[in-house]
Parts: C-alpha cells; structure tokens; sequence
C-alpha cells in the first residue's frame, strides 16, 4: 500500500473508533435524547426544584451557598425502573450525597482521603450509604468533576462512579441479605418506590450539574 494512502487509511479507521463527543454540560447528547433521557437541571435556574434559599445556580453549576437544609426535585418521582445521571465534585473533607428512593437509599458523595467516613467502605463515595461498599475507590480528587450514575431495575440496584460499575446490589439475592438488614435499620424498605429526588446539604460545599434520568420501559413481549 502507497505509505500516503496507508497513512490516510489508518487515520480514518482511528477516527472511526473514537467515541462520540460528549454533550457540553446541562446538555443531552443525540444518544440520550433518543433514549428518553429528561435534564432535571437546566444550568439556568432551579425550576422545580424545592430548597430553603440554600442553593444556587453558579456558571451552570447547583452549589450550596450556605446552610439550610437539602433540595429536593419536586416536579415529578424518579420512576420505579430508572437511569439517573449526574456530574459531582466535593470540596477537600466534604460529604453529601444523593436520594432516590424512599427511605435511606443515598448514593454516597465524599472525599474519601480526607473525611472519616472514607474509612469504612459501606460509607465511602459511590456506596449505598452504610449498605453494599463499593468494589472499589473510583473517585477522581477533590475538585474535579466525577460522573454518577444510579440505576433501578426490578430487585436491582446498580450504583456507578466515572464508568465503572461499583454496586450491584439485588435484594432478591440470599448472598446480600445482609445488606438488606443494614438498609431496613436506616429505614429503607425495599418494595417502596415513588421518591422525589432530594440532593444533601450535608454542610460541606458541593457541586451538581448534567442532572438527567430516563424511565427504563419494559421490552415488548414476544407474542
């Protein structure tokens, strides 16, 4: 093969793999759009959303200003089955995390170096709070962005940090009873479905912002 061509072959093969551009942020990409992915959070304000003056929109970030208690997206419940997406930072010691079912199933943010809950895997960043640890630390550094993702599917809980599948909790399983002991003790139960999602000022700063979910429908049946 002439190199010229050769070069120009290779170039478009690379090209070809590369993966799509991501959306800017507050933005949904063609392929979540698609998907039936909704943005709960506009980068503009915090319509819908329910707060006690605590939190505010900065340069298309939700961030806690000050003290007063968590903020809560009260349009509309997070479906039975769903995909949640979100974009976290937390600032160097801080905790917060996020809620989406009734109960106390809290996808745990913190920094893990620095606050003593990072001490214990059941309440470090990416966990179901005091429930399943995560299979492992996944954060990028206090400051930087960190991609979420909660997923609820049937018995399924699955709970992502920056691509990587670190819960997968199903409540159906004996090998996880345990689990569902320690969630039952924080007051979660289960079967419950309906919760609107609420985000933790747990008085540390932290930052929010590509907020999104889709409801998971069920496939077709085969006639």
């Amino acid at each position: 093969m002439n190199l010229c061509y050769a070069l120009i072959f290779f170039g478009l093969l690379n090209a070809a793999s590369l993966p799509a551009r991501a959306a800017k942020p507050n933005e949904l990409t063609a392929e979540e759009k698609a998907a039936g992915f909704k943005l709960i959070f506009n980068g503009k304000d915090l319509d819908g959303w329910e707060f006690e003056k605590n939190w505010e929109v900065k340069d298309g970030v939700l961030t806690r200003s000050n003290g007063g208690g968590d903020i809560t997206y009260r349009r509309e419940t997070i479906p039975d089955d769903f995909d949640l997406r979100f974009e976290w930072k937390i600032a160097e010691g801080g905790n917060s995390g996020v809620f989406y079912r009734p109960g106390q199933y809290e996808y745990q943010i913190l920094d893990n170096k620095k606050n003593p809950d990072g001490k214990d895997p059941r309440t470090s960043a990416g966990a179901l709070y005091f429930c399943a640890a995560p299979s492992r630390d996944a954060t990028k550094p206090p400051g930087q962005w960190n991609e979420g993702r909660i997923v609820g599917k049937g018995t399924v809980i699955e709970h992502w940090l920056n691509g990587v599948k670190v819960v997968d909790f199903d409540y159906a399983k004996p090998e996880h009873a345990e689990a569902v002991e320690r969630l039952k003790k924080r007051g979660g139960d289960v079967h419950a479905r309906g919760a609107f999602l609420h985000l933790q000022d747990h008085g540390d700063p932290v930052w929010f912002r590509s907020i999104r979910f889709r409801k998971i429908e069920e496939p077709p049946k085969k006639p």
